[in-house]
Formats: C-alpha cells, structure tokens, sequence
C-alpha cells in the first residue's frame, strides 16, 4: 500500500507531501489543475521514462519518493538465486527484494527517484541503487495504474490473450511455451537450409568462410577503432599540439619576470613577510603557497610531456592504414561504416557457429531431424494442454466480467472470451509463438444483438468499463494474495459514462478496495462521494508562476467541493444540500 508521496520540483509541483490510507480515495480537482501530474510523478517513481522536461522551471533537478508498506511477509518466501542457469522468476515483492539482496525495516520499503537538469537520473529501493529497469520490475508488485487511455489497449485482439493468460495463471506457463516454439522454430530453419541446394549450400559455405578468414586475419581487438582514431587525431595534429604545449610552458616556467611560477614564488614570499606582520592574513598565505606548490607540479608534468613529444610520421601512416582496413571490414560485415567494431566481431562468430551447422550436413540432418519430431510433439501437446486450461477459464472469465459489468450499468450485456484453434497442417502452422489459440474477446451491450467483435463494437464508456470489469476479476483470480499489488490507481475511468452509471462505478471502486487500496481520478461527484478519502489538486500563480499544489480534504471543505463537482457552484446553498445529502446516501455505502 502507497503510504506517502513527496514530490520535489516536478512539473507544476513545486513542492508537495501527501499521506495516503487504505481503502478507496479519490482525487479531484477543476480541469487542468494537474491531478495526472501527480499520476505522472508516481509513474516516474515506478520507472517510467525520464526526461528533462520533467524537471519544474527554474530548479535544477526532480525528486519523488514513495513508501509502501509491504503487509506481513509471507509465510513461505523462496529464496532465489541470480546465478542460477535457470534462475526462477520472483512471485512477489519480498521474493524480489531477497532474490536482489536487500533488507528492509517494519515490512516497509522507500523508493526514491531523481533527473538532473543534465539529463541523468538516478533511482533508490532503500538505500540500495538499482536501474531504471530494475524498479520498474520491483513495482510492478507494488502498484497496477490503469492510464487514461489504457483500455484502448482492448482494441488489440493480441492483448486480449494476455488477459485470458494472466487470469488463467497461465502467463509464465505460455513464456516457456514460447521458448520452446523457438528453439522448434530454429532447428527447422537450419534443416530447411541443410536441406537446400548443394551448390547453394557450397557457395554460402565459400563466402563464410572467406568472411572468417579476412577477419580473422585482421586481428582485431575489442574497441581498437575508438583507440586508433583517438591516436590518429593526437599524430595528425602534432604540430598544433607541441605548440599549444609549448605556450604553455613558456607561460608557466619562462624564467622572465611574467613567468606564472616565478611570479607565485615572489608573492610567496611576499605573503609570508605579510603574515608575520599580520597574523589574519594566515591563511591567505597558506593559500598562496598551495597555489604555488600545485602550478609548479603541473608546470613539471608539462615540461616532461614536452619532453616525450616525438613526431613518428612512420607510426601515423601504420595507423592510418589500420583504419582503412577496419573501414572496409565495417563497410562489409557491420551495419555501417560508422558502427562499433563490435558488429564486426559478432559477425565473424556468426559466421563461425553457422559454418560449423553447414559442415557435415548429413550427420547433423538426421540427428537434427529426430530432434524437430520429438520437439513438434512435445510442442503440440503443451500446446494442446494449455488450449484446454484457457477454454475452461475462459467460460468463466466471461461469466466474472458480465457480473461486474451489471454493476456498472451494462445489464443484459453478453461478453465472450472466444478461443479458436489455428489452422494448419504442421505443428509449427498450427501453434504460435504463444500456442494453437486464436483469442478474441466478443460482447453484446443490447439484447437480441448477436455477440460481435469487442474491438469493432465497442463504445469508448464500455471499453472502460470492461477495462474495469478485467481488472476486477484478474484481482479476484488470485485467492492467496499474495501475488495480487496492494495498490490499484484508475486514471479517469469515468470516459464516457455519467449518471447512474456512474453511481454503479463508484460503488463497484468502494467494493473492490475492501481488500485494497484504491485511487481514482475522476471529475464525477457521484464516484467521488463513495470514497473513504478525497485529495484536491489545485492550481495557482505565484509571482507570475503556475503551481499545483495537493491536500487530503475533509468535512465541509469536501463538502464544497463535491457541490463544486456536481454543478460547477461551491457556494450555492442548493448545491451545498445535495454534496451533504449524497455524501449522507453513498459515503457508508458498500
């Protein structure tokens, strides 16, 4: 559960600490006051995408910070090991912190994030450094934001495998499938080219093994472009070079009166005549005498660095001939001549592992073929097995998602989770990278309508509520707990719905943060008033500067501004009535 934000510096905020409780909380405020901004900091907290823009106006860095209590750990937490071949994937928040090395206190963990106004940022769990990618991983069992425009995702018949997958809790079950439709796909592109002309084969066979030579012949060395071009710059302009060097050893160390040593040694001394008179002037000297000690070790460096210049025209022209032929090796095995040599290398042990399939092509045929047979059906049936797992929890993935959407206004709706098998004549035609099922969610929002295409039929305020409808239903999938995130946050779920349809959302997001914390952006008072909690985002000037300030709400204050939600008017006495009568009506509902 999200205990406590503190936004430094970002965006509009100019500085802002909120306190979060458990249970369902809304945040509202007047169109363009900025409450996705405060979505936007806790994305950026989570590991989202960072940039500069992001930073406020005048200041020179963004910091957010985050707590969240963990709950009580487990009773079972695995322990895991990074240096496993193959290492299993953590289930949840502890499993990732201990697979990851670190500690906590008071089963609560502080995650922190900054960008500079040079562009880097930094991310913390506690006080450990981690990556971008690291946290992102790590909050993904924290918090599930559903964006404002994330149910459009609905739209993609290839997202709705992913939600059967994930409320079947098959999704890591159908990531090893994957891999093994690879490793099948692979060994049946290699016999396909085993089996392909022998004169192809042979020709393929000369071109590699001229390509392996050639680099082989060059010795390359990692990074040697990088290191011989920085060598190239430093021969070719030597001549600027020595004078540049030069100047500055006559500056530093000429023995004429001007001289930057010379001229320090006599104020030096100078100093010291001075502080034995004055006593305050101490450290000044001492100051002065640091400054000369340091100009004349580094008067020293130049002078020996001056010393070891050596024009070696015989060394320029071998390294330019070395870069013409990394040039030309680049030109031929590396995407462009401007590529790191790295491609160069990855090409040549490419080449060398592909020469190495080529040779003895009848052995490996038949070997190669026994392997594909035994693969295809080990395929087929995993395939097969995880079919069946998806039609029986699609029925009742269907059954959960019409049950919701009655409570949100769309009674009589009809939704199908449809799982059609792919045709084909092979395994490798009739499976997928992610098995033998085509899925495709199908709805009926009127009765005596034929179920359709979700994708093609579907209104943006039905999207939204099947959106929610799935979410719903994949929290309540997970019976243990323990997988499920502690935090939901709904960014403008009310697209497209008002009225008693309305009424029925803000009553489902009360039922589902029983178990939950639930936080909601909304500009609709009849979801607003269901909350256990209300923040208000507001904007201000200041000096001729835009800010958004945040704060939990209470009494009267919500009061006002839940009449300032229902007609736009917070000083009304009639709106005034009516926030105080549904707050009376909804604010205990469950």
């Amino acid at each position: 559960m999200l205990e406590d934000l503190s936004i430094k510096d970002f965006a509009l905020i100019d500085a802002a600490n909120v306190e979060f409780n458990g249970g369902f909380t809304v945040l509202s405020g007047e169109t363009g006051a900025g409450k996705s901004l405060l979505i936007g900091a806790l994305t950026f907290l989570l590991g989202g995408k960072a940039g500069v823009e992001q930073i406020r106006s005048g200041a020179h860095e963004s910091v957010v910070t985050g707590s969240f209590y963990l709950g009580k750990a487990p009773s079972f937490v695995r322990e895991l090991s990074a240096d496993d071949e193959n290492p299993a994937e953590p289930a949840n928040a502890w499993e990732w912190l201990s697979l990851h090395g670190i500690e906590i206190e008071d089963d609560r963990v502080l995650l922190r994030r900054v960008i500079r106004e040079n562009g880097k940022s930094g991310a913390w769990i506690g006080s450990t450094p981690v990556t971008r990618a690291d946290l992102a991983e790590f909050s993904s069992f924290l918090i599930d934001i559903h964006g404002q425009h994330e149910h459009q995702s609905l739209m993609k018949v290839s997202e709705h495998r992913k939600f059967l997958d994930s409320y079947a809790g098959l999704t890591e079950r159908v990531a090893n499938f994957t891999s093994l439709y690879s490793e099948l796909v692979g060994k049946r592109k290699i016999l396909d080219e085993l089996n392909s002309d022998d004169r192809d084969r042979a020709q393929r066979i000369d071109l590699l093994n001229f390509a392996v030579k050639e680099i082989s012949e060059a010795k390359l060395k990692p990074n040697e472009d990088v290191e011989l071009d920085d060598e190239e710059t430093k021969l070719s302009s030597f001549e600027k070079l020595y004078s540049d060097v030069e100047q500055i050893n006559g500056a530093l160390s000429s023995g004429e009166g001007g001289a930057v040593v010379s001229t320090l040694k006599r104020l030096r001394a100078l100093a010291d005549s001075a502080s034995s008179s004055d006593k305050s002037l101490q450290k000044l000297t001492d100051r002065l005498e640091s400054a000369f000690y340091e100009i004349s070790d580094i008067a020293e460096e130049y002078k020996s660095y001056a010393q070891s210049l050596v024009f070696d025209p015989e060394r320029l022209a071998q390294v330019q001939e070395r870069q013409t032929l990394i040039y030309n090796l680049k030109k031929k095995y590396a995407s462009s001549v401007s590529a790191p040599l790295s491609e160069v290398l990855a090409y040549f042990e490419k080449a060398q592992k592909t020469l190495d399939e080529l040779d003895n092509s009848s052995d490996k045929k038949e070997k190669l073929e026994k392997e594909i047979a035994e693969l295809g059906k080990k395929v087929y049936l995993e395939a097969k097995a995880i079919s069946q797992l998806r039609k029986t929890a699609a029925e009742k993935m269907a059954g959960g998602v019409v049950q919701v959407l009655s409570n949100l206004g769309m009674k009589g709706t009809r939704f199908s989770v449809n799982v059609a098998e792919k045709s084909g004549n092979d395994v490798t035609q009739k499976c997928g990278p992610y098995g033998i099922d085509d899925i495709e969610f199908l709805i009926s929002a009127n009765p005596g309508q034929p179920l359709q295409p979700l994708a093609k039929i579907a209104s943006g305020g039905e999207l939204s509520r099947v959106m929610l409808s799935l979410k719903t239903i994949l929290c309540q999938s997970d019976e243990s707990g323990e997988s499920t995130v502690g935090t939901m946050i709904f960014d403008e779920i009310d697209t497209g719905i008002g009225g008693e349809v309305a009424v029925g959302v803000g009553s489902h997001l009360k039922k589902l943060a029983k178990n939950r914390q639930v936080l909601c952006i909304t500009h609709l008072a009849s979801i607003a008033v269901y909350a256990d909690n209300q923040i208000k985002i507001e904007k201000s000037v200041n000096n001729g500067a835009t800010q958004t300030h945040v704060r939990p709400i209470t009494g009267e204050e919500r009061v006002s501004e839940i009449a300032r939600m229902l007609s736009g008017d917070a000083a009304s006495s009639e709106s005034l009535e009516h926030a105080r009568s549904m707050l009376s009506k909804f604010g205990e509902a469950v």
